[in-house]
Parts: C-alpha cells; structure tokens; sequence
C-alpha cells in the first residue's frame, strides 16, 4: 500500500481555512445523519421477499453502513467540538500540531501524520 507523508510544517490555519473545514463537518454531520435515518428505515421495499437470504444479506449490509456512518459521525462531532473548546488541530497522542494540508484531507482527523501511520503500523 503506497502511503503518503504529510509535511508537518504548514500547520498553520488561516480563518478561512477554519471556516471551510468547520462547513466541511457540518456538511459530513448532515449527510450522515441523513444516511443514517435512511438506514433506520425499512429493511426492503419489496412486499414480496421470498429470497430469505438475500434480505438477511441486505440487513447485513445495512447494519455494517450504519455502524461505519456512526463512527464518521462521532469522529465529526468531535472535531466540531475541538473547534469549539479551541484544541481544533492537535494531535491527540503527541500534542503537536496537525498540518494544514492533512486537516484539509481530512478535517476530522485527531492525529498528525506520524502519529497516525504509528497507530495503524500498531493494528
């Protein structure tokens, strides 16, 4: 799997930067809890379901997007709430600051690059 280093220089984030990323979230929460009411509906739209296996397939499938959107969710929360008390853009292991260019990848992030590939090396 190629990986791709982030330089940690640039970390600073300008306020614009800061407003992008925080409707970036707010757009992520909406969507997911879109996806997740519409995962919460009903299983099949077919009144006929003869194909027992393929509907518990369904419910399956269904059941692993709606834990998936779940974890996104409480991951967008929580950056949301960073942004709020402040300590948006902090790694969470190291304390150091996250480079720009990975929050605005992925805005949810809670690590830098170094501490991130250190996690998952660790899986």
């Amino acid at each position: 799997m190629n990986h791709q280093i982030i330089d940690d220089r640039d970390t600073t984030l300008s306020i614009e930067d800061f407003a992008a990323l925080r409707a970036n979230l707010h757009e992520q929460r909406l969507f997911r809890q879109e996806q997740l009411q519409q995962l919460s509906g009903p299983a099949t739209t077919r009144a006929d379901a003869r194909l027992d296996r393929q509907a518990a397939s369904q419910i399956e499938v269904r059941v692993q997007l709606a834990a998936s959107a779940r974890m996104v969710l409480a991951d967008v929360e929580a950056a949301l709430a960073r942004m709020d008390r402040g300590r948006y853009g902090t790694c969470h292991l190291c304390r150091g600051p996250i480079a720009r260019e990975r929050l605005m990848i992925v805005p949810q992030a809670r690590y830098c690059a170094r501490c991130q590939q250190v996690r998952e090396a660790g899986r």
